[in-house]
């Protein structure tokens, strides 16, 4: 039965009851959003769901606080904010009503918990510091939501409840945005794993456009890939694959001849009519047709190798 109130804590607001907020606005648009401290609305009742303040965790009841003594820890004993036990309960259910395909919810409901409402968890609890991002430790996005409260000498009556309501809206596009593009790689990884079958042994992946390809061919163990080409707006993408997911260096880079070449005189470089550009760094290249592209990928498989060869034989 869907309740008539959601209701938190009034005054100054945290990222965890927010983004808590997101997901409960979504699966129950018609519930009043209440903010207040006053008991007769932190208790829990048959009409309500309470987060953050109550001074109990009962998902039975409809409440979801953290601050009391004894509440819930995950099963690695890490601590959960009222976000991480609104995500436990209605998760799922949030990414249903997203239009999540049901074959991708578990995943995604996982993957959001650990790199999404884990921090926010961690943070809100005092187990994680903000500095653990060093300079960009300002730019966090529960540090960033905290911002939109209202400033201190701010005396009107409602400057909380507004300043609430303003950041909900900004924090549900951050939510909704992040699972949007998780599960957009889910979608993408389907695709990619294909079309690494279809290469077999070769070197070069074509894709039918661009879109999120490196951890598919990890997961695929596809380490005799060295090149991708896809089809772009009006031409044709040649790209390297990265070694790493947390660094730049290339499997194999594009042959250094073509390094900041465009026009002509990248197709006198690498003999290919219909080549257009090479970036500085090597790490991809353009052409006009999927013809040009897939001959520069042949050209540069094979500088690569003989590269790699002539390393080994050193």
């Amino acid at each position: 039965m869907a309740p008539d109130f959601l209701v938190t804590h009034s005054g100054g607001f945290h990222a965890d009851e927010l983004l808590s907020s997101v997901i409960l606005t979504r699966l129950f648009p018609a519930a009043r959003l209440i903010r207040s401290r006053a008991p007769e609305w932190i208790a829990p009742g048959p009409d309500r769901i309470v987060y953050d303040v109550g001074g109990a965790y009962d998902p039975a009841a409809g409440i979801f606080d953290h601050h009391q003594r004894g509440a819930p820890l995950r099963d690695d004993g890490q601590p959960f904010s009222s976000f991480g036990l609104i995500w436990r309960r209605f998760g799922r259910d949030f990414l249903k009503d997203l239009g999540i395909p049901a074959s991708d919810i578990d995943a995604l409901h996982a993957g959001f918990d650990l790199d999404f409402v884990l921090p926010v968890d961690l943070m809100d609890n005092g187990a994680l510091s903000p500095s653990a991002a060093g300079a960009l430790s300002k730019l966090t996005l529960p540090v960033l939501l905290e911002t939109l409260k209202p400033v201190f000498d701010d005396r009107a009556p409602d400057a909380d409840d507004r300043a609430f309501h303003a950041a909900l809206a900004i924090a549900r596009s951050f939510v909704e945005a992040t699972i949007g593009q998780a599960a957009a790689k889910l979608r993408a990884e389907a695709i990619v794993l294909g079309a690494i079958a279809a290469a077999g042994d070769g070197r070069v992946l074509e894709l039918p456009m661009g879109m999120p390809f490196r951890p598919a061919i990890v997961k695929a163990g596809a380490d005799h890939l060295l090149f991708v080409v896809h089809p772009r707006d009006t031409d044709w993408c040649l790209t390297g694959i990265r070694r790493s997911s947390d660094g730049f260096e290339l499997r194999a880079d594009l042959p250094a001849a073509w390094a900041g070449l465009t026009g002509e005189d990248l197709a006198a470089a690498c003999g290919v009519a219909g080549a257009t550009f090479c970036h500085n760094g090597r790490f991809i290249a353009a052409a006009k047709t999927r013809e040009a592209a897939l001959e520069m990928a042949r050209i540069a498989v094979e500088a690569a190798v003989q590269a790699d060869g002539a390393l080994a034989a050193s």
